[in-house]
């Protein structure tokens, strides 16, 4: 008997008792729970590749997510060869941690030090600095980059790669209310460089930083790195896993991280604002 099997995926599969197509809610609940009972019964594991929706979800019932011990996605940009592996479910272990990998010629490899690479490429320029996140529990250094210009159109354009649009909305309010960084007649355009999407509010300060340097013309020391929730007042909030982003910032070298409390005065001492 084989010692994993791959099916590939779980929407074509058919059961003949069940009088409808492949792919179905009822074919794969049906042809999932046959799968179960299988690897129960030999002691074989299975993987069930699947179709994800558009919002990223796994396709199909949710019995599918409930039958099974680990939901992994594998994520990366279509133009891009970075692939990150996250856990969601694993009644095994943590679901906090994450792999990247780099597909090549001969399949994937893993990245043991993505920072080198999400960073090999940058250069000191207006609108560039650098962020720290995390990946599951692993810290990670990349590139934020922002450009901002007048706007030729009477609503002026806020694009984001990366990052979610309404929050890069909503921090463009705080900095023009709390910081009076007029971007009313301006273009605001965001890029996280790499193909990574950004979820957690970690970056803000980055980001924040990015767009006052792109809009002043100004550029941010090369030793500088950004990690920090930015609030609606214009405070600067603590991250999660402090320690391991500061770890990771000086084992890569860079020497200063910002210390103050509201974004006003990070701009001031950065000398972005008068």
């Amino acid at each position: 008997k084989p010692e994993l099997v791959i099916i590939d995926s779980i929407q074509t599969m058919y059961h003949p008792d069940y009088p409808s197509t492949p792919g179905s809610i009822v074919q794969v609940r049906e042809c999932s729970l046959r799968m179960q009972q299988l690897a129960k019964k030999e002691n074989i594991s299975i993987i069930l590749v699947g179709h994800i929706t558009k919002d990223g979800t796994v396709a199909g019932p949710k019995t599918l997510e409930h039958l099974v011990d680990v939901v992994l996605y594998l994520e990366g940009e279509k133009y891009h060869n970075i692939r990150i592996l996250r856990a969601v479910k694993n009644r095994f272990g943590d679901i906090s941690e994450s792999g990247l990998f780099e597909m090549q010629n001969n399949g994937f490899i893993e990245i043991s030090n993505p920072s080198k690479i999400f960073l090999s490429e940058k250069i000191q320029a207006p609108g560039s600095v650098i962020a720290v996140t995390l990946e599951g529990r692993r810290p990670i250094l990349v590139e934020v980059q922002a450009l901002v210009k007048k706007t030729v159109f009477g609503y002026p354009q806020r694009t984001s790669s990366g990052f979610d649009l309404n929050r890069l909305q909503l921090l463009i309010a705080v900095l023009e209310k709390r910081a009076g960084v007029d971007l009313a007649n301006a273009d605001v355009f965001l890029n996280i460089v790499g193909g990574l999407k950004i979820k957690e509010p970690a970056v803000d300060l980055a980001i924040i930083t990015a767009i006052t340097s792109a809009k002043n013309n100004l550029i941010i020391p090369d030793d500088y790195v950004f990690w920090g929730e930015v609030g609606l007042v214009g405070e600067i909030r603590q991250t999660i896993s402090e320690k391991l982003r500061e770890d990771e910032t000086v084992r890569l070298g860079y020497t200063r991280w910002p210390k103050t409390k509201t974004i006003r005065e990070l701009l001031s001492n950065l000398k972005l604002i008068t």
